[in-house]
């Protein structure tokens, strides 16, 4: 942190800087978010409030082009208001004044009061590892009167040079798909309503200069730490600068202070780059993983078993498994669901965490027992936020539902997987939930848990209000208390596949489930869009069937071993029933996933802005740019019979580097013309032409991909 005296504080961290002007009157004022300006005194930032600033002629608006903090209509603002409360129908409107200004070294606080409003505000600005810039706004009723918070939203400038917008919607199975357009004129949101973050989420709001690209222009993103329901805004107003931002979105009536509480806004997270979105992600990557919460060391090969054997849970067949599972290499075995009480579909049993002894009549203590004797991880398949009807727990507790006692009999067509909802704002059902969990993870070893959310929260009511907001920090706290009270356990999200992949559960989860679909064409760009955000560690991606069964198209294994490998891989899959040819190659695909890790999964993600919309090449570097992992892949057919050379970017210009055709999972099927590096199987080139000239690729079929391992001689 460097202070200029009265007026000014500069974060600056990792080539991002933060001007913020204090200002004699009101919230402070964001000047510059971006590149660090490198040396600037006192007079520079003077200087810079003043060519920021405008000379308000005779008969126009009164209001300043720099916005404050929480810029509201009171400050003249036309444009989507940060803050929002109520007291009764009455908008509470606080004229701001400073109380206190806290600075450290990447942060500052402002405290503000407005004590005849009754109101205390809390503002942090920092800059993470990475130069990752977070937003944090508190609001605190100090008054005698109840006050209802409505919005609090937080924004940070960007430039008028930022003429794009790039959002993400998407469905169950096809999870983040990009969408860029003209920036927008006036104030627009997306927003989303399901009570998690939904599989339309819109996960990360980029302005850019320009349409976006992998490698080069200015980027300026947005994402909501927050697992449900978000608003991602952006005003570009005639008369003033442009915001981008985010913020919890609320019903009305779901958050009302009392005196002396407070409700703390979901950190918001910024990230500017120019270097394109690849400069984006690796900002955030840095973050992450610098957080002491992030999982150490490798990340293991999984076996999930939903895919093998759905609900047909057989122990002598599941023991199987098992071995087959830690004979190619599997690392961690997870049990998926199925296990425990009545759970023979998807129509009854959640909540009863207990294991169905009709299915296993010695209980799991043979099956965690093995697994761990085999060398692997157990892991175990709960959704601990979810109840069946038909469940004992529902039929003794229906109070412990997250819905108005009324309306539990949803309508046709509503209810998701014959699911509802439990309420873990309730403490007595929060402690039911984590003492049995607790119990089976201190009698089984489970060293993991696949933690699933299967359905929206529609007409979430706690005590008579919306319960969502209250829901969520519940899950929150639960999942770090289990944490906590069971040292090691490491615990995955899955929200019927990539519905919840946001900061705010990785705050307390160690990676992510990425989507159901395990159709590798689909997953080349989830995973892709998903690691804009994510490290590849934290994001799960599996090897699927032959026949993909979310989409039933059928794929080499060769493609779907090659896209699984640029995440935390593992198998979704039967491999009782492989063929005497795939085993040697699953088994291949094991030991090059554990050779090619530490690459993957410390490196810097790297793409090639390829022109060709059929072909994906994705890669990793690692920061002393010894090494280097890509896939290139197909979705489609190519469009033309000599394809674009493949550039391999971030690799160190001036050394040399052997680059080898990792074939262990089979070459991919391609034209009739194979390049005589392909051939041959390696070729040496230095960095610099790797990235300016590039490597011929053959005319590889639709879903076929070249996995490419470079290392500097």
């Amino acid at each position: 942190m460097h202070e200029t005296p009265d007026r000014f504080t500069l974060l600056r961290r990792d080539g991002v800087a933060l001007v913020v002007q204090h200002l004699p009157t009101g919230l402070p004022t964001v000047l510059h978010w971006g590149p660090d300006p490198g040396p600037v005194g006192t007079e520079d930032l003077g200087a810079l409030a003043l060519a920021a600033s405008r000379q308000t002629p005779p008969g126009t608006l009164d209001a300043a082009w720099q916005l404050s903090l929480l810029p509201v209509e009171s400050d003249g603002w036309a444009g989507r208001p940060g803050l929002l409360l109520r007291r009764e129908t009455v908008p509470v409107l606080p004229r701001w004044t400073v109380s206190g200004v806290d600075e450290a070294e990447h942060s500052v606080r402002v405290t503000a009061e407005d004590s005849m409003a009754g109101l205390r505000l809390e503002s942090t600005l920092g800059l993470t590892a990475g130069g990752v810039a977070t937003v944090d706004h508190t609001v605190t009723a100090t008054g005698d009167a109840e006050v209802e918070v409505v919005q609090v939203e937080a924004t940070l400038p960007v430039p008028r040079t930022a003429d794009h917008l790039t959002t993400f919607s998407g469905r169950w199975t096809r999870e983040k798909a990009p969408l860029t357009v003209p920036m927008p004129r006036g104030a627009t949101t997306r927003q989303t309503r399901r009570g998690r973050s939904g599989h339309d989420s819109p996960h990360v709001t980029i302005a850019s200069t320009g349409v976006p690209r992998d490698r080069a222009g200015e980027v300026w993103a947005v994402h909501l730490g927050w697992s449900a329901d978000v608003t991602h805004r952006v005003d570009r107003m005639t008369d003033e600068v442009t915001l981008l931002g985010a913020g919890e979105l609320l019903r009305a009536g779901e958050v009302r202070l009392a005196p002396g509480e407070s409700y703390a806004a979901p950190t918001a997270y910024f990230a500017w780059s120019d270097a394109g979105l690849d400069g984006l992600s690796a900002r955030f990557h840095t973050m992450l993983r610098a957080r002491p919460q992030h999982p150490a060391g490798p990340r293991p090969l999984v076996l999930n078993t939903w895919e093998a054997v759905y609900f047909d849970h057989d122990p002598p067949t599941l023991l199987r498994l098992a071995e087959r599972a830690a004979e190619v290499g599997v690392e961690r075995f997870v049990l998926d669901d199925g296990w425990f009480l009545g759970r023979r579909d998807d129509r009854r049993g959640l909540g009863d965490w207990s294991v169905d002894r009709t299915v296993w009549p010695d209980g799991l203590e043979p099956l965690a027992r093995r697994v761990h004797e085999l060398g692997m991880q157990f892991g175990l398949w709960f959704e601990p936020e979810m109840v069946n009807l038909d469940s004992e727990l529902a039929r003794a507790h229906p109070d412990w539902l997250l819905h108005a006692p009324d309306r539990v009999e949803e309508p046709a067509g509503i209810s998701w997987r014959q699911q509802h909802v439990l309420d873990l704002a309730e403490p007595a059902a929060y402690e039911y939930v984590r003492g049995c969990i607790g119990t089976l993870v201190t009698e089984l070893g489970i060293d993991f848990i696949k933690w699933d959310h299967n359905r929206d929260l529609v007409d979430a009511t706690h005590r008579g209000r919306p319960g969502t907001h209250e829901q969520t920090r519940a899950a929150y706290r639960l999942i770090a208390q289990l944490k906590r009270e069971h040292p090691g356990l490491e615990i995955e999200s899955c929200s019927s596949g990539g519905a919840r992949t946001d900061l705010g559960i990785l705050a307390v989860t160690d990676r992510v489930w990425a989507s159901d679909s395990n159709d590798a064409v689909e997953r080349q760009d989830i995973q892709r869009w998903t690691q804009l955000l994510l490290p590849p560690e934290l994001v799960g991606g599996h090897v699927g069937p032959t026949e993909s069964h979310s989409s039933g198209r059928t794929l080499d294994l060769s493609f779907r071993a090659a896209t699984s490998l640029m995440g935390s891989a593992g198998f979704e899959w039967d491999l009782l029933s492989c063929t005497d040819e795939e085993l040697p190659v699953v088994r291949a695909f094991a030991a090059l996933y554990k050779e090619l890790r530490h690459v993957l999964h410390t490196g810097t993600a790297v793409h090639a802005d390829a022109v060709d919309p059929a072909l994906r090449v994705v890669g990793a570097v690692l920061p002393d740019r010894s090494e280097g992992v890509w896939t290139v892949a197909t979705v489609a057919s190519l469009e033309e019979a000599l394809p674009e050379r493949v550039r391999l970017h971030g690799l160190d210009p001036d050394r040399r580097y052997r680059v080898r055709v990792r074939s262990e999972l089979g070459l991919p099927r391609h034209g009739w013309i194979t390049p005589g590096w392909v051939s041959a199987g390696e070729v040496t080139l230095p960095g610099a032409l790797l990235a300016s000239a590039g490597l011929q690729i053959p005319t590889l079929w639709p879903a076929q991909a070249l996995v490419l391992h470079a290392t500097a001689v």
